[in-house]
């Protein structure tokens, strides 16, 4: 079953002035490498085993919906989860009715040479965004993650994933099936919204609808579809800390 957000992507039209701007919001940011698929990243790994990737295309690609979104605007776009039985989660996600493609594979080369592989399990439209990609390591995860994993903010994990859709009820289903139990109601003031929770390890994914046709779900599902809209990081000061949105590239961080 799923086992917690594995990474959060969010694409960026270009990689170094991400790397430096997160970089000043108190990350500690580590170059990725390159992707077969014309794409490089820069990650921002925490205690907690889950990371943000900063990923930005070399060249544009139009077929890509990441090249898509960021024509929209940088900022959140995809999530991965982690599985402890990638065929037996993809056989449960397909017998709740979503459709997901066939594990594929793909690899990143690191700047010190490294050659990492892994393979995907990714929804198609439309189910991409509600629902995660899944991923199943070849080489050893601990090579994929990077090992620095404390921040002078003092980010220590992903304590929830907000995702907005029209109907959590029916988005739901997926995410029991999965893992073989419920979620839970939630109520979420701040931004308008109700829906379902999921605790997934260390984290927790929440499933948002708006209440009003203009809150800030219903804006941004009218702008980037049902997606990630925010991140809720866990902070090992007992400080209020924040972060200058300015810096975060166009995505929704916070501490919580």
């Amino acid at each position: 079953m799923f086992t917690g957000v594995d990474h959060v992507a969010i694409v960026v039209s270009e990689l170094e002035s991400a790397i430096a701007s997160y970089s000043r919001a108190g990350f500690t940011v580590v170059r990725g490498g390159k992707h077969p698929i014309g794409t490089h990243n820069a990650l921002i790994a925490f205690a907690d085993g889950s990371y943000l990737e900063l990923i930005a295309f070399i060249k544009p690609d139009t077929g890509h919906p990441w090249q898509t979104a960021l024509e929209k605007g940088s900022g959140i776009v995809d999530f991965c989860m982690s599985t402890d039985d990638l065929a037996a989660d993809l056989d449960s996600i397909r017998r709740a009715g979503a459709k997901v493609g066939n594990p594929s594979p793909l690899t990143r080369d690191r700047p010190d040479g490294y050659h990492l592989s892994w393979v995907l399990a990714i929804p198609a439209p439309p189910f991409n965004g509600q629902l995660p990609f899944l991923i199943k390591d070849d080489t050893p995860r601990d090579e994929r993650v990077p090992r620095e994993r404390s921040h002078r903010n003092g980010a220590t994990g992903i304590r929830t994933l907000a995702i907005a859709v029209n109907d959590p009820g029916v988005t739901s289903r997926y995410y029991a099936r999965v893992l073989r139990r419920p979620g839970a109601p939630v109520k979420r003031p701040d931004l308008e919204a109700v829906g379902v929770t999921f605790a997934i390890g260390p984290n927790e994914v929440q499933l948002l609808a708006s209440k009003s046709e203009d809150g800030p779900l219903a804006d941004w599902i009218h702008d980037h579809g049902q997606s990630p809209f925010e991140v809720v990081l866990a902070n090992a000061s007992s400080h209020a800390t924040t972060l200058d949105p300015t810096l975060l590239q166009g995505a929704r961080i916070s501490f919580g």
